[in-house]
């Protein structure tokens, strides 16, 4: 893809590991501050579990004063996957906080480095809490393409941001470079999980891990990974005491497919029609633009 030197916040360097390896790195892109909103939504949401789970009679404390990082995991330890699963193996609730930081300059500016000013938010971004000794917070080796096999959207960017420090401990993101520039590989729905994951068959999964060089991506909190929809990614298990909390953003030209069918995307960014920009009541209404209409 041709790049356009006058847009966008990364060097020469940085667009050239992306294009070459499928994926990059940007080291505490986010300050404490950019993430607060997005930690207050989570805290919103876990605020609702807590209270699910106290009128079910599931706990006998909702934790209140428990911080950020292990309050969700001590809310269902000595629980059930099942208990966990009736929230989903992943979040998208539409609470402002999440549009504050799908907005944010920051991760706008290295995107629009990749794919052009005209950038459409999709649909799909997720707030992904990995709760330890829950077996939904193991993530198979898979392709995001998959996910949207028929849609005309290439590339589609993931912006992989953690909100609390990413370890090999409690299950960082392992990638395999370069996978991108393969095409969408043959797929089933993993059952080891309950989640329904999508998984690579097996037959192409023994040819890539045992051949390539699979990297660990341990990262501070307020990292960002981008990487290519083709790239073929996974986590581990969190085998720590805390919830390995991360959200996973997803962006791509406004000339591709809006993927309707999985949601409302919005307009985030555009040098062409910055009044089209969404605003956070349209992002409320599920409206793509800010317009009359």
């Amino acid at each position: 893809m041709e790049r356009n030197a006058c847009y966008g916040t990364l060097t020469a360097q940085q667009i050239e590991h992306y294009d070459r390896e499928g994926y990059l790195v940007i080291q505490t892109l986010l300050t404490e501050a950019d993430m607060a909103p997005a930690r207050a939504a989570m805290t919103e949401k876990v605020n609702q579990i807590a209270d699910d789970l106290f009128r079910d009679g599931k706990i006998k404390n909702k934790l209140e004063h428990e911080p950020f990082p292990t309050r969700l995991a001590r809310l269902f330890d000595g629980l059930t996957d099942k208990d966990f699963l009736q929230y989903g193996r992943s979040w998208r609730d539409r609470i402002p906080g999440y549009f504050i930081l799908m907005s944010n300059p920051k991760i706008v500016g290295a995107v629009e480095s990749l794919i052009g000013s005209e950038i459409f938010a999709n649909p799909v971004y997720n707030v992904r809490p990995k709760v330890p000794k829950v077996a939904a917070g193991a993530v198979p080796w898979h392709q995001d393409k998959s996910y949207w096999p028929d849609a005309n959207s290439n590339p589609v960017i993931t912006v992989w941001i953690p909100l609390v420090d990413a370890t090999h401990e409690n299950g960082c993101l392992h990638v395999i470079p370069r996978t991108q520039k393969k095409r969408v590989l043959d797929y089933h729905r993993e059952s080891l999980t309950g989640t329904s994951y999508l998984e690579v068959d097996e037959k192409y999964l023994k040819t890539l891990t045992q051949n390539a060089n699979i990297v660990a991506l341990p990262v501070p909190a307020g990292s960002a990974i981008l990487f290519n929809d083709r790239l073929v990614h996974s986590s581990t298990p969190n085998r720590s005491n805390h919830v390995r909390w991360s959200v996973d953003l997803r962006y791509q030209p406004t000339d591709q497919d809006p993927m309707p069918q999985h949601g409302a995307g919005f307009l985030v960014s555009s040098r062409k029609h910055p009044q089209r920009v969404a605003t956070l009541e349209d992002w409320l209404a599920q409206r793509p633009e800010h317009g009359p209409d």
